[in-house]
């Protein structure tokens, strides 16, 4: 066995933090370890908190590593170390809960050694809990979408916001997806940048229906792209940038460039190939805070649809019914008007 198969501490920004089990393998294909870990989050840490800074966060925790059962995790414990910070969130029913957040790489080895293998920051600050500051365009392939498509249609997408004057930022998702973020400038709530991803959504199926659906019905997406507006509703997190997912291979949430869409391949990024790749072209997303974007002409189409009678898409079903929706039945399931 490994000497730090015993015993691990490590100096995360000052704060030692103890790895509990270091050896034990997380991730069967190639065998990382929690050790691994957590030391791929000290070789990410600089961009990897730009990004997290000051959020609450979702853990996601799979005890027995990327194969074994999961459970998410909203409530810190009473029994956690003294120095971690919380902040109360909320859950689209009301309920509130004590969440960890990322207020430093400390917090993230703390939650990393709790065998966390999914981290799922809120769109928020929790300094600013009222200020949504990253719209996220979820690009999520129905099946039988190809990768390639999913590229095609980042490539859409990111036409339509240079139009309107708004810049976004890829990554992958670790798995068959990409997400496309936007830093929003202050003044935004959940409401309004839900609002703006509703906008892209409708703008897109109308250029290429062939390719991408803002259909929430799954029985109408067909073969497309389907961008997920309703990621952006109140209290919902995305995975989080730079973030491991708990696939076999450690495969990770990577920020990339542009210029590399076409190349990308998300199942080459990895646990051990993303830490030489971020020393090599260093952060993509290093740019992102430097000019927060204003979402006013996306949400202004959107209220536009709704003076032309056009009303809202449904919600996700754990939300109450809301203003302006439209029935939140499924197509096959809704009830067909009498005939005389």
């Amino acid at each position: 066995m490994p000497k730090d198969a015993e015993h691990l501490e490590l100096d995360a920004g000052g704060r030692t933090i103890a790895i509990s089990s270091p050896g034990k393998v997380m991730f069967p294909e190639h065998g990382e370890t929690k050790a691994d870990v957590a030391r791929y989050y000290l070789a990410v840490a600089a961009p990897l908190m730009r990004t997290v800074r000051d959020r609450p966060t979702l853990l996601q925790r799979f005890p027995n590593g990327a194969t074994g059962s999961s459970f998410f995790q909203k409530r810190i414990p009473a029994t956690a170390p003294d120095w971690l910070e919380t902040t109360t969130v909320s859950t689209p029913n009301g309920t509130t809960s004590r969440a960890l957040v990322m207020a430093d790489i400390a917090h993230v080895l703390w939650a990393a050694n709790q065998g966390c293998l999914g981290f799922h920051p809120w769109a928020y600050r929790a300094s600013a809990p009222d200020d949504v500051d990253e719209l996220r365009l979820d690009l999520d392939p129905s099946p039988g979408v190809t990768f390639a498509m999913v590229r095609e249609a980042a490539a859409e997408v990111r036409a339509f916001l240079t139009e309107v004057g708004v810049a976004a930022f890829p990554k992958t998702t670790g798995n068959r997806g990409l997400h496309l973020y936007v830093r929003v400038a202050p003044g935004s709530d959940a409401f309004a940048v839900r609002q703006a991803a509703v906008a892209v959504a409708r703008e897109m199926e109308r250029r290429r229906p062939d390719l991408i659906t803002g259909a929430w019905w799954k029985e109408e997406r067909g073969t497309r792209v389907f961008v997920d507006f309703n990621q952006n509703a109140p209290h919902k997190t995305v995975f989080g940038a730079w973030c491991i997912r708990a696939r076999t291979g450690a495969q990770v949430s990577a920020p990339f460039a542009w210029d590399e869409l076409e190349g990308i391949e998300p199942d080459a990024l990895t646990i051990r190939s993303v830490p030489e790749r971020l020393a090599r072209l260093g952060d993509p997303w290093e740019g992102m805070d430097d000019a927060p974007q204003s979402i006013a002409p996306l949400v202004e189409r959107y209220r536009a649809d709704l003076a032309a009678g056009i009303p809202d898409n449904p919600w996700p079903p754990v939300y109450p019914k809301m203003p302006d929706e439209a029935p939140r039945v499924a197509p096959s399931r809704a009830r067909t008007p009498p005939t005389d």
